[in-house]
């Protein structure tokens, strides 16, 4: 399997997620919301029960990266940049957030692509579960930069703009896994702790203060689908 296309196929739902946007189809934006919950629960089952146990057999020191993965996904989007949450931007914001939540968005969508190359290094099965995983927060990825860059007066060109550049930084990734020897063996660590940043410390905030039970219900049935989506691959990917 070709991490290159599953990488090409998961940089379009940055678009996708833009598109909502500036075209302002509620419909779309409020499935992809409902759809945040249910991703968070299958990203978190994936860290830890997919990519998780394969660093940890590591016996160098790997779990290190993921620390680092954690804590460098927070300096990008919590510390260097002012602005930054999950989900449809409501409030005007100043021009440069727009900017500054797309270069802190870079460094986690990079490591997107990492994640889905680093893998397929490890099995077919571990790299459609971690394109999965990927796939699931990049529609509200597109819309959370498209949403900011719009609320900071930038054109909607602009919008779509900074959407295609989160998804080429992810082909990005998968391109330089491939060619660079510290990636091919720290990647995956890397990319643990930032998928469950994006899953524990971004996406679960925007869901668990809602009443109701649907967000909990998705969540919860996001992270038991990770073991359907297992026993399936296990047949059909090897």
């Amino acid at each position: 399997m070709n991490p290159i296309g599953f990488a090409v196929v998961a940089a379009l739902g940055n678009v996708v997620g833009a598109l909502a946007v500036v075209r302002h189809e509620r419909r779309s934006l409020q499935f992809i919301e409902a759809c945040l919950a249910f991703g968070a629960g299958f990203m978190l089952a994936v860290a830890v029960l997919g990519v998780m146990p394969e660093v940890l057999r590591d016996s160098g020191g790997a779990a290190i990266y993921v620390l680092l993965g954690y804590l460098a996904v927070h300096l990008a989007q919590h510390v260097l940049t002012p602005h930054f949450h999950f989900g449809v931007e409501t409030h005007r914001v100043s021009p440069s957030a727009g900017i500054s939540a797309l270069l802190g968005l870079t460094l986690h969508t990079f490591f997107d692509g990492v994640a889905i190359a680093s893998g397929f290094l490890v099995s077919g099965q571990l790299g459609v579960l971690l394109f999965l995983a990927v796939l699931l927060h990049k529609l509200p990825e597109g819309v959370t930069i498209a949403s900011v860059m719009v609320a900071g007066g930038q054109s909607r060109g602009r919008a779509i703009g900074g959407a295609v550049a989160l998804g080429a930084a992810t082909i990005l990734g998968v391109l330089l896994t491939e060619q660079l020897a510290p990636l091919a063996r720290h990647g995956l660590a890397i990319s643990a702790g930032v998928t469950l940043y994006v899953a524990a410390s971004n996406l679960v905030p925007e869901f668990q203060g809602k009443r109701g039970g649907f967000a909990a219900a998705a969540f919860f049935g996001g992270a038991l689908s990770f073991f359907v989506a297992e026993r399936l691959l296990e047949a059909w990917v090897r």
